[in-house]
């Protein structure tokens, strides 16, 4: 498909908005979340019990309804356990955190056209402002500081590691996921959302920016730690990742913040890639464009919004879990050069379908040249450098496989202890206050309850075991 220059798209009018008319669409907002929580958690668990030829939950209401609101009562009523060794400010401050940044993207999100409540014509959106997506991007990247400190702040290893796992997770795919956008901004011209969503009126950026649309679509599943990269919580090697301390409503919150955050990114595809609330193409054409207007709107929105949900949940019934150097390998080395390639060529081929031709000048011959042929040799010349870089490892690539023997014999010495520096000193895992578990070519001391089991002893008089066991209890 050709690409479709957008056209001067108008922002939404919020001049006849009232105070009444917007604390009604900030709660309107909050209610929208905490039911479509409720329902993705049950439409979650049922689609992917067909997945797997299981019932799934159908005891608590009809087709198993109450289930989530079963779930969310007895978090709520559950022990609330604060770990001694957790810094408490941050341990309580660390899940709300995360789910106040949640609430606040859907502040720009538009919901449908200009629409009368009470007599006052009005849009179908909280707020926006020139540089709204740039908001979200903001907001979104602040809200990783309730994982990191909700794991560091819990005063135990496993936590921490699932922290920093996803510090590393959403700088890696924040990236990818910006520079999908960049070439919306660039088409649209705009980052308004309802001038985005307004430019898409002859074909939507999904079909004309399908590269950026697929690098977002990955890029919003590494954002959200759902599989198969929800590696800051893995179970396997993590017992929990970051919230494994937590219980009761700050479990809940860490819970909520996660499904309203798969249900912005869900929003931000279909604002910025798939019409936002036009209808569908056909449908807007039926009635004289009828189906296209006022409160039908809301309705396109929410089945796109979720047929992405359902997205999410196809990839986590049918994707195994990504192994982290995997990850953090695609994240760097694929999405975020497919991005920067991304953003070149729709920037050139924008400049050029703008531009006139180009003209080039050999001994007083002047040559013109076509905008689209002059982007052919350019995309194949990097066609051409990106396969030569693929067939030709760089040094660093071959270094690293001429010296893996050299690597593991030296790991082995290391952790045989023969003259390493880890040996010069023992190894402390307290140091400093902080549990932490022990690095290559570091040792763990003894363990006396080890020594007390594998040395055999003499039997203890009636006296001595009852001192014994006091101390094994203490």
């Amino acid at each position: 498909m050709a690409p479709v220059l957008a056209q001067s798209a108008t922002a939404a009018d919020f001049s006849n908005d009232t105070i009444l008319v917007t604390i009604l669409k900030g709660a309107a907002i909050l209610v929208f979340l905490l039911l479509s929580v409720l329902f993705a958690i049950w439409f979650e668990r049922r689609l992917v019990a067909r997945f797997q030829q299981r019932i799934g939950p159908n005891w608590n209401g009809p087709q198993g309804l109450l289930q989530s609101l079963a779930d969310a009562m007895k978090l709520l009523l559950k022990e609330d356990i604060t770990v001694k060794a957790a810094d408490k400010i941050i341990y309580l401050v660390a899940p709300i955190i995360s789910v106040f940044c949640a609430f606040m993207v859907f502040a720009v999100i538009p919901f449908g056209p200009e629409v009368s409540i009470f007599g006052v014509v009005t849009p179908l959106q909280m707020t926006d402002f020139p540089v709204a997506v740039l908001y979200i991007l903001g907001i979104t990247a602040l809200g990783v500081y309730g994982i990191v400190l909700g794991g560091w702040a819990s005063g135990s290893t496993y936590p921490l590691l699932g922290a920093v796992r996803s510090t590393a997770q959403v700088i890696s795919y924040e990236l990818a996921m910006s520079l999908a956008l960049v070439s919306v901004f660039l088409w649209a011209g705009s980052m308004s959302t309802s001038q985005i969503v307004a430019s898409q009126e002859n074909t939507w950026w999904a079909f004309t920016l399908l590269p950026a649309f697929i690098i977002y679509i990955i890029s919003m599943v590494g954002e959200t730690n759902r599989l198969p990269f929800d590696l800051p919580e893995a179970e396997g090697e993590l017992v929990g990742g970051f919230h494994t301390e937590y219980s009761s409503m700050k479990f809940a919150w860490f819970f909520l913040a996660e499904y309203i955050n798969m249900l912005n990114v869900s929003a931000v595809a279909t604002t910025l890639f798939l019409g936002g609330y036009r209808a569908p193409f056909g449908i807007g054409l039926l009635f004289d464009g009828a189906l296209d207007t006022g409160w039908w709107g809301v309705l396109w929105f929410l089945a796109k919004l979720w047929l992405l949900m359902a997205f999410f949940v196809w990839l986590r019934g049918t994707l195994l879990r990504f192994r982290y150097d995997q990850f953090m390998n695609f994240g760097w080395k694929v999405l975020i050069p497919a991005g920067l390639a991304t953003v070149v060529f729709y920037a050139v081929l924008k400049g050029l379908s703008t531009g006139p031709d180009a003209l080039l000048s050999f001994g007083g011959t002047v040559l013109t040249i076509e905008w689209r042929q002059l982007l052919l040799g350019v995309v194949g010349g990097l066609v051409v450098a990106a396969v030569l870089m693929l067939l030709f490892p760089g040094e660093d690539d071959a270094k690293d496989a001429k010296d893996a023997t050299g690597t593991k014999r030296a790991a082995g010495t290391a952790k045989a202890g023969t003259g390493s520096a880890a040996d010069a000193e023992p190894f402390d895992p307290f140091a400093g206050g902080y549990p932490v578990p022990p690095l290559p070519g570091q040792k763990l001391p003894p363990s006396p309850r080890k020594a007390r089991v594998t040395t055999p002893a003499a039997a203890p008089s009636s006296s001595e075991t009852t001192v014994g066991a006091g101390e094994d209890e203490k």
